[in-house]
């Protein structure tokens, strides 16, 4: 069975996003980059909402070629399309890059890959997240937490209907500042 890893970067607040989707904010140091980085490496499919979609597909495809991409960047940018994805939307009616559309139950699907043999799949996005959490179906969480305050925006955690326990396993700093916990799933 798949393990499904919930992680993104957040404000200590608890926003991924400030008002009016800004993501400003959270711009990586390299120690950072380089750990989502890592992730992605580790990763065999991408579990992406429509507006994280939206966002990484506006930016990855081609940032290996922008000027001044670092071989960093490069090597995210090709890991990115190279990897499997799929993204849950009822409003998109295509997408690229390695990706498969599914406009239907994001919650059954979620539950039909994760009994499939594999890797670990990473999940993104609030609101599909918040589904996957609801259903009882995240395994890890990664929080990257930002040593700044936004007011309000897109929450990380969604409401939940019952209590999730979980384990710490890992904690982390960053030279930027930013505390990387990560919590295992008691079940």
């Amino acid at each position: 069975m798949r393990k499904l890893i919930y992680g993104m970067n957040l404000s200590l607040d608890g926003y991924i996003a400030a008002p009016g989707d800004d993501i400003g904010w959270s711009v990586p140091s390299d120690e950072l980059f380089q750990f989502w980085s890592d992730r992605l490496r580790a990763t065999d499919l991408s579990l992406y909402g429509r507006k994280l979609w939206q966002t990484m597909s506006s930016h990855w495809p081609t940032a290996d070629r922008q000027p001044g991409a670092t071989p960093a960047e490069t090597a995210y940018a090709r890991r990115w399309r190279e990897m499997p994805k799929v993204v849950f939307s009822s409003t998109l009616d295509r997408v690229d890059w390695n990706t498969r559309l599914v406009s239907g139950d994001a919650v059954a699907e979620i539950t039909r890959l994760k009994a499939e043999e594999g890797g670990p799949m990473a999940i993104g996005g609030a609101t599909l997240a918040g589904a996957a959490m609801r259903a009882g179906l995240i395994d890890t969480y990664l929080l990257a937490t930002a040593p700044v305050l936004v007011g309000g925006g897109t929450p990380f955690f969604t409401t939940l209907d019952t209590w999730v326990n979980l384990n710490l396993v890992e904690t982390r700093t960053f030279p930027c500042g930013v505390t990387l916990t990560r919590y295992e799933t008691r079940r």
